[in-house]
């Protein structure tokens, strides 16, 4: 870096080796400055550092070996050439060839001691093809690229592992002492065994030992937690601190008659919930909180006795879904409940005609409009309330953090209550849920059975649908789900809409078949969800639109086609669409999983109904960043923590991070000075 002063925030394109268009490949990987390039991790490493007899060397084998150069060539082959090297120890000899790379003739002379490292092969001969090479000046030599555990990089067009790996030991070594400051307060340090930043950088890139790479990235992975969940945390404590809500105040004679007047008793879980939340919204204190559930246990009820309690005080409710399908069923539920009670309700979709719409912002803005519920069209800036006193989102993993935001600025701040179907592992929870409080209905409401499921081929197709069949002319009412609306080329999947024509005509031809897909307008879906729920419809041959909030009690059967292209939490949810009333209520999986995974993911649907320990599994098998299919919507992408390997180093980083807001809430000590400036540069992912 000749003639540019280091700091920082310095443009990693001055680092010598980079240069302009290394830095433009780099910066499409996220990296611009050299503070970032610092944790630009190796995504694995190889051990190169043991050297092997090249006599050992078998075919297929990688191997790491150090000789002498013997010769050199360059070897025309048609219009290409291959530098062709001889490398001899004292055991014997072996070649190495570089395709097309002439050029690199140059770089050596006979005589050199040199390394190299790559995989055996045998063309007549045994040889390494391609290998990383090293030439030693001296025994005492450092090496970079072998003869050690070598970092490999993630690449992109423009990059080059070897010049990449050069750069990154030329920043490490000359920069990491002088620009990298130790953050970590020394008693967390002390009190956890963790090792110093910049030894911890260093050594993640280039590690002296297997020993000294494990410090590292124990020492890393816990900052990355920590500072995750002190940002969280401190972003809930600022809300605590400066945050105001309209307190709500509960009518406990009302509530009482309310519940009462329901044709079914609320669970013990049920009403444990119900008190937690109006607790929470009688304060001054914004509620944060996330209502989690198994399929079918009653979330919905619970949060419609927080908004009822809103509106009896005078204040808006609005009720957000990620599905217009979702929207208008919680839509209907909440007519049909607070109809009777002199509440007004509005529907607000993409679908929304403009004159409703208008007129529901209108209503909106003055307040005659107590309760919207609708999807991400609720989220337009020309949406205003004039008194909005509860938020609550459904399935909240489909809504990002911004958008979770949208509706609670203000100077004061709405409570909000988000809810899941999909049961968080703590895992999970502990990170993409850290900032809000946690209620759980454990209980399914008294009457249901539980689901029995089973995992067949299609072989079974046949006795599948004769007992379908009988249960139809018995009254129930059955789903058949594919994952796919149309067939492509790739994708070998039987289509619904090819399926439907075919059931109608054929096995099913005795009964009424509906169809519906997300491809078609709300109208459509409206109309056929309607005849199912009336009963008109009595096989609903469906995609995945249906996976969440479609309640119907007579609905029984459940067929899940091509049962190995779903996740595990997935196929759940689906599962959960039948059993929903006092029926017994049976899943087929039709499936032919090819990978271990896929048959783990049908075996442990089989075995149990517990939405919690099916989440756990599916986080297992799939890992967090795909984990509800969530990548894009929050849920963090750290560089080497993993949430299930890694759950003791999370919980030890939580509990340090409530340890130091409980101590410091506004973390002004001056030993947190430094702390405080890396928690700045982390903090981008929570601002609304």
């Amino acid at each position: 870096m000749v003639g540019v002063s280091v700091h920082p925030e310095t443009s990693i394109q001055y680092l010598k080796g980079i240069g302009p268009k290394r830095f433009e490949a780099l910066k499409r990987l996220g990296y611009e400055t050299i503070s970032e390039l610092f944790y630009f991790f190796p995504r694995r490493y190889e051990d190169r550092s043991h050297f092997r007899p090249i006599r050992s060397a078998r075919i297929s084998e990688f191997i790491t070996i150090k000789g002498e150069i013997l010769d050199l060539k360059v070897r025309p082959v048609k219009r290409l050439e291959i530098f062709e090297m001889l490398v001899g120890d004292s055991s014997g000899t072996i070649h190495a060839s570089w395709f097309n790379q002439g050029y690199l003739k140059k770089n050596f002379e006979i005589g050199e001691q040199i390394i190299l490292s790559g995989k055996v092969e045998f063309y007549n001969r045994l040889q390494l093809n391609s290998p990383e090479y090293e030439v030693l000046i001296s025994d005492e030599e450092e090496t970079i690229h072998t003869g050690r555990i070598t970092p490999i990089y993630p690449l992109t067009e423009g990059l080059w592992q070897r010049t990449l790996r050069t750069a990154m030991k030329q920043l490490v070594d000359q920069h990491a002492g002088e620009l990298l400051h130790e953050y970590l307060p020394s008693s967390i340090r002390m009190r956890h065994d963790l090792i110093e930043l910049t030894p911890a950088i260093q050594n993640i890139h280039f590690p002296e030992s297997s020993g000294t790479l494990a410090q590292a990235r124990k020492r890393l992975i816990f900052d990355e937690f920590f500072l995750f969940e002190l940002a969280l945390l401190e972003k809930r404590t600022k809300e605590k601190r400066e945050g105001t809500a309209i307190p709500i105040p509960v009518e406990k004679d009302f509530l009482e008659q309310f519940t009462k007047s329901l044709p079914f008793a609320l669970t013990g879980s049920q009403k444990k919930v119900i008190r937690e939340i109006l607790a929470d919204i009688s304060k001054d204190i914004p509620m944060r909180r996330l209502l989690q559930g198994d399929v079918g246990s009653g979330k919905t009820l619970v949060a419609l006795s927080a908004v009822l309690q809103t509106v009896r005080a005078g204040y808006q409710g609005a009720f957000l879904a990620p599905t217009e399908i979702l929207a208008e069923q919680h839509y209907k539920t909440m007519t049909k409940i607070f109809g009777p009670l002199g509440i007004n309700t509005r529907l607000l979709t993409g679908s929304t005609d403009e004159i409703s719409k208008n007129d529901i912002r209108n209503n909106l803005r003055t307040n005659k409009n107590e309760v919207v519920v609708g999807t991400h069209a609720i989220l337009q800036d020309n949406v205003k309330f004039s008194n909005l006193g509860l938020v609550i989102i459904d399935e909240q993993h489909k809504f990002g953090v911004k958008q979770r935001g949208h509706l609670l600025k203000g100077t004061l701040s709405p409570h909000l209550l988000v809810m899941t179907a999909t049961p968080i592992p703590r895992t999970l929870g502990l990170t993409l849920y850290g900032d809000l409080e946690l209620s759980t209905i454990t209980e399914l409401p008294a009457g249901r059975e539980p689901i029995k499921t089973y995992w067949i081929t299609q072989k079974k197709e046949k006795e599948v649908f004769e007992f379908i069949i009988k249960k139809l002319k018995a009254g129930d009412q059955a789903y058949i789900v594919f994952p796919t609306i149309e067939e492509t080329e790739k994708v070998d999947v039987q289509a619904a809409t090819k399926e439907y024509e075919k059931l109608k005509k054929g096995a099913f031809k005795d009964f009424t078949v509906g169809l519906v897909h997300g491809r078609m307008d709300s109208k459509e879906k409206d109309y056929v969800m309607r005849r199912f729920h009336a009963g008109e419809i009595h096989l609903l041959i469906a995609t995945s639109v249906i996976e969440v909030g479609i309640d119907n009690p007579q609905a029984s059967i459940m067929v899940i086609e091509n049962a190995e292209r779903f996740g595990l939490s997935q196929l759940h949810q689906l599962r959960g669409r039948v059993g929903r009333g006092s029926k017994a209520s049976y899943c087929f999986l039709f499936g032919n999983p090819k990978t271990d995974d896929g048959k783990r993911r049908l075996r442990v649907l089989t075995k149990t109904g517990d939405g919690f320990k099916i989440a756990e599994e599916d986080l297992l098998i799939r890992g967090p960043g795909d984990f509800l299919g969530t990548r894009q919507h929050g849920v963090p992408q750290f560089a080497l923590a993993n949430l299930v390997t890694d759950y003791e180093i999370l919980k030890t980083a939580r509990e340090e991070a409530i340890h130091l807001l409980e101590k410091d809430s506004c973390l002004k000590h001056p030993e947190l000075s430094r702390l405080n400036e890396r928690l700045k540069q982390y903090t981008t992912y929570f601002q609304d």
